[in-house]
């Protein structure tokens, strides 16, 4: 490894470090602040999985430790500069929310909002992958009329997806993790060393505030943090970092955000096969029916865990080895899933019927 990048990635580890330690830090202080304002989470209908009320606003915390460390060890371009603006109305809205529930048509035009300014800045899906085996073409180029609106979409539809799965203790905060930590090793793959270290800082974020939600957990992250974490997800996913890489264009986020995407395409479709509103909340989501299965929280959490790995991991052979790999290692993964669902469904109605 070249010296520059051997300096970079020390800077990485000293960001990692430092925004895990604010993070940990800050976390009992929010704590205590959440409590004095009233920002619990009070249990009242069979969606939620605790059985006692629990402070919010954790996100804060996560955010603070993000923050600090990003302006101690990036180097902040007009790209960033939007993102940073957007996050920062993304957790005042966030915070709001946790202390007085808001409509989600008004979260929805903030959000748009955020969004437009990163945009702006110039943050926007520039390519796409091209699917067609007719084509010569491995990407096709967006006119500026798709590549807005595409961007705006794939922003909104991500902040909102990593708010969806925040339903069990630790579900959220671990699985940004796991994002952040890939899309940390394919920056490092790409010699896109900026992306490193905001990727290195927000996974130090997520891991120190972590001890404090794992089940049964203190303090939740609250929409504060979930929704900060998919915003940044979401735009650091197509900030520069893939536009480069024609090969890899676009498919890899959806790899590295496959559990939370796929999680809100079923509730969405679900939903409205149900005459609902698509944002209506259910109890349908992909963690409740591993519940409804017979695992506990922490099984649960540990199954989508290694689900999210294995898609991470998937991204990063995409990346380094090709198509074809990565292709075998999703069939493999939903191969797995499928074996996995009938033994576990067999098991079931084995002891269904020696009762």
């Amino acid at each position: 490894m070249p010296e520059n990048d051997t300096v970079i990635i020390m800077r990485a580890v000293m960001a990692f470090l430092i925004a895990g330690a604010i993070s940990f830090v800050l976390t009992p202080l929010v704590k205590k602040f959440a409590v004095k304002i009233g920002a619990i989470d009070i249990p009242k209908d069979d969606r939620r999985m605790h059985s006692k009320p629990i402070p919010r606003l954790g996100g804060i915390a996560v955010f603070i430790g993000f923050l600090i460390a990003v302006m101690l060890f990036v180097e902040i371009d007009r790209q960033l500069q939007g993102i940073l603006i957007g996050a920062l109305i993304i957790v005042l809205l966030g915070v709001i929310d946790d202390m007085l529930p808001l409509n989600a048509f008004l979260k929805l035009c903030v959000q748009i909002i955020a969004s437009l300014i990163v945009i702006w800045h110039g943050t926007r899906i520039e390519m796409l992958s091209n699917l067609s085996f007719l084509s010569d073409n491995t990407y096709i180029h967006l006119n500026p009329i798709w590549s807005y609106p595409i961007t705006l979409l794939w922003i909104i539809v991500i902040t909102n997806s990593v708010n969806l799965i925040d339903g069990l203790d630790g579900l959220s905060v671990g699985v940004s993790s796991i994002a952040s930590i890939t899309l940390l090793i394919i920056a490092i793959i790409v010699s896109e060393m900026n992306i490193v270290l905001i990727m290195a800082a927000l996974a130090g974020a997520c891991i120190g505030f972590l001890p404090f939600n794992l089940n049964p957990a203190k303090i939740f992250v609250g929409d504060t943090g979930s929704t900060f974490l998919g915003f940044i997800l979401a735009c650091i996913s197509i900030h520069g970092l893939f536009k480069l890489y024609t090969v890899i264009s676009f498919a890899v986020p959806f790899l590295i955000l496959g559990l939370p995407i796929f999680d809100t395409l079923f509730a969405i479709i679900r939903r409205v096969l149900h005459g609902k509103s698509p944002m209506s909340p259910d109890r349908g989501h992909v963690h409740h029916r591993l519940i409804d299965m017979g695992f506990n929280q922490k099984q649960t959490v540990m199954i989508l865990y290694i689900l999210s790995g294995l898609l991470g991991f998937a991204a990063v052979v995409l990346t380094s080895s090709g198509e074809i790999k990565a292709l075998l290692l999703i069939l493999a993964l939903i191969l797995a899933i499928v074996i996995g669902a009938k033994v576990y469904s067999d098991r079931n109605a084995s002891n269904g019927s020696n009762k």
